[in-house]
């Protein structure tokens, strides 16, 4: 669940890509890009861009009954990389009334909600947001929250911060990168930011940064992960949404439901994690904001 934008890339003051993007939306086309049964809720605009973006979505395997091109115009972004492909954005998005959706998805047990970003806070998609939260969490369903608030979003925290609470504390997985730690919570400690903010809400953290290392915490286990060095990055743009979409790939694939992911061990938890690493590279060897066509065989990791 989440929106949809069309990202425009630039290099050296040069357009040299145009994808459809929006953080869950890069997720779900990665999950349709791995073979899973999957579905995008959300909103595009009434015009080439949404049509091209639904059909985009098909062609990926990603059911759009829950997508609906409702709105006068679909978003755009630019987004500007440096040398070493990350990126600075410029937002230009229509100015939107309350969104409602009819009628909602449903969910079953061992389903995976992924849903963040900014767009999550959002006063007018707050009632959609709060409705399907409801349906999974009723549902048994895992709620993944990709928190993603980003320092341009940082003057608007103190109106926001309650809703973003309340997205945690309605969810399963909490992923964070250490820049959103900072801006959030003022620390980009993972282990600091689990015990004093997420562990009273949520019972699973995931901490990115970048190259760095991947923390994990749950409440039986702190574990870290390395990530290895990648010679040849293209873009940045969508490695964190690949990254969330890993997750979810893997937990499908080994059948979790949100209560076994809680009590998994470091074994379960290592396959899971190095998945979602694979996911993030391939998305960074490409110009577009997921994982390549194709790749599907072989993605997903069987050593912990």
């Amino acid at each position: 669940m989440g929106e949809s934008i069309l990202d425009i890339l630039f290099k050296d003051g040069q357009p040299v890509a145009a994808v459809a993007g929006g953080s869950s939306f890069n997720s779900i086309v990665s999950v349709g890009r791995a073979s899973l049964p999957c579905a995008f809720v959300g909103f595009t605009g009434h015009d080439q861009v949404g049509t091209h973006t639904i059909r985009f979505l098909q062609d990926n395997g990603v059911d759009t009954h829950y997508f609906t091109a409702s709105e006068p115009k679909s978003a755009i972004s630019l987004a500007f990389l440096d040398s070493q492909g990350n990126a600075s954005y410029s937002f230009y998005k229509p100015q939107v009334e309350r969104l409602q959706l009819e009628p909602l998805p449903s969910f079953h047990r061992g389903d995976t909600l992924l849903f963040g970003s900014f767009y999550a806070c959002q006063p007018e998609v707050r009632p959609l947001v709060d409705a399907v939260l409801r349906e999974a969490s009723a549902a048994g369903a895992t709620v993944y929250y990709d928190l993603n608030f980003r320092p341009a979003h940082q003057h608007q925290l103190p109106q926001l911060r309650g809703t973003l609470m309340e997205n945690i504390r309605r969810s399963t997985i909490v992923r964070a990168s250490d820049e959103d730690c900072r801006v959030v919570w003022g620390t980009g400690n993972p282990e600091e930011v689990y015990h004093t903010h997420i562990a009273p809400h949520c019972p699973l953290f995931v901490c990115t940064a970048g190259d760095g290392p991947i923390t994990l915490c749950t409440p039986r286990q702190v574990l870290q992960v390395a990530v290895p060095p990648l010679d040849e990055v293209v873009s940045t743009v969508g490695a964190g949404d690949s990254f969330n979409a890993g997750v979810a790939c893997a937990v499908a694939r080994l059948s979790m439901t949100a209560d076994e992911l809680v009590d998994a061990g470091e074994d379960v938890w290592r396959q899971i994690l190095h998945t979602a690493m694979r996911f993030a590279r391939l998305c960074c060897m490409s110009r577009e904001n997921y994982i390549p066509r194709g790749v599907a065989d072989g993605l997903f990791s069987t050593a912990g």
